[in-house]
């Protein structure tokens, strides 16, 4: 029982280090991907995960998006668009 007792402070210490800092922000992650996610509509402007810049023409109900770009229209998977560099783009647009 004392071995038992001397292990349980080293796992109540790692199983707290894992919540706070894997899990809590995995779902802060994830929320933020929803929230992006529901808030995409047609003539915003977005980049791909690939450095793609274009405008959403379609948002389709099976995962797939149209986005127009100089180059013509191209379809993507919803996936693909990026929330950082969408962000950073709309960011550095409203501050010129």
């Amino acid at each position: 029982m004392g071995d038992l007792g001397q292990l349980a402070g080293p796992i109540l210490l790692f199983a707290v280090f894992i919540i706070f800092f894997i899990v809590l922000p995995q779902r802060k992650k994830i929320k933020q991907e929803k929230e992006f996610d529901s808030g995409l509509k047609k003539g915003d402007k977005v980049v791909t995960k690939s450095g793609l810049h274009g405008k959403l023409l379609e948002l389709n109900a099976d995962g797939t998006c149209i986005i127009e770009t100089g180059a013509g229209k191209m379809k993507f998977e919803r996936s693909a668009l990026s929330i950082e560099l969408t962000i950073a783009l709309t960011k550095s647009v409203t501050t010129k």
